[in-house]
């Protein structure tokens, strides 16, 4: 456990290669303390794979080919809200609160790919803020003082929280639209206000375990028994666990294909050469990889919460279009 603090993502990360000797890393948690031991990994030829960070970062397979993603990542997310509003809500403003790291400015940079030189006169106020910070309520009160039409709450679970609920303090009702990484009802609504949170939209490439409509789906049927017997006490509408099942899917994929050959060039080999359907995510969503390709999941759903549930609308859009 680093805490989500990144000089304790380096120390831990040095004692499992160096003392525990580790195969690889799986699943390491959040951007900056990914970035801080991305380096010594691929110095180290351990394989670091399928983070749970969606920054574009770890799919750069020509400087770091021991480092790959799982997340989509949130450059390619920006780029659908940004391809949404132009086409939904055209001319409207924009307000944008983000996090002062990679995580962030990912999704700066994606909403410039779509927005381009519309960029300076849609976006009428950038707040960003430190993860250090304890509250953001007053970069809220900031973005709301510009007056846009639209509000993009770009953190993550505990910012994403507080800014949907500061913003139904204010009474204010723009369009919102919140990060995929904060859209948990049980870690991120239910916190913020159920109230408060009618009505905000995202972009989802996973299945919401609090839908109904996934009741008789095979891999949810398979996933809730996992969950059952392995961890009872879970929170049943926390989406987290399911994201850490999906991701194990693709970890154990990877191990099939590796077979006896548990090198660690092998196991980055297969992790390159993915393509197979994982349960845990939407209908049309497809995992791949190639040798230079390190972005495994790249398609997405826009969906509003209707107060009870996310509701998807739309097409599945593949994040390559508008690259």
């Amino acid at each position: 456990d680093d805490a989500y603090s990144p000089p304790k993502t380096v120390e831990q990360a040095r004692k499992l290669v160096e003392s525990d000797e580790v195969l690889l890393l799986f699943n390491p948690l959040g951007t900056a303390g990914n970035a801080a031991i991305q380096k010594y990994m691929n110095q180290k030829k351990v394989p670091h794979l399928f983070l749970a960070t969606g920054a574009s970062r770890w799919a750069d397979p020509e400087h770091f080919p021991w480092t790959m993603g799982w997340n989509p990542s949130y450059r390619a997310e920006a780029r659908i809200y940004a391809q949404y509003i132009l086409k939904e809500h055209p001319g409207k403003k924009i307000g944008v609160l983000y996090q002062n790291d990679d995580f962030g400015k990912d999704y700066i940079a994606g909403l410039h790919d779509i927005l381009k030189d519309k960029y300076k006169e849609l976006v009428v106020s950038e707040q960003p803020f430190e993860v250090t910070t304890p509250t953001i309520d007053s970069q809220v009160v900031a973005i709301k003082t510009a007056n846009p039409d639209i509000f993009m709450n770009i953190a993550t679970p505990k910012f994403a929280a507080q800014a949907i609920k500061k913003v139904g303090e204010l009474g204010w009702r723009p369009v919102h639209i919140v990060s995929n990484v904060s859209v948990s009802v049980g870690a991120v609504l239910k916190p913020a206000g159920i109230e408060n949170a009618e009505d905000v939209m995202s972009a989802a490439y996973i299945k919401d375990v609090t839908d109904p409509q996934w009741n008789n789906d095979p891999a949810m049927m398979e996933w809730r028994a996992f969950m059952a017997k392995y961890v009872p006490e879970a929170d049943k509408e926390d989406g987290g666990p399911l994201a850490g099942w999906g991701a194990a899917q693709g970890m154990m994929q990877v191990l099939k294909q590796a077979g006896d050959n548990l090198t660690r060039e092998n196991i980055m080999k297969q992790a390159a050469s993915l393509d197979f359907v994982d349960g845990a995510y939407l209908p049309g969503v497809r995992v791949k990889t190639s040798a230079t390709d390190f972005a495994p999941i790249e398609q997405f759903q826009m969906t509003r919460f209707n107060g009870e549930r996310w509701e998807r609308f739309g097409e599945i859009i593949d994040a390559h279009v508008g690259e």
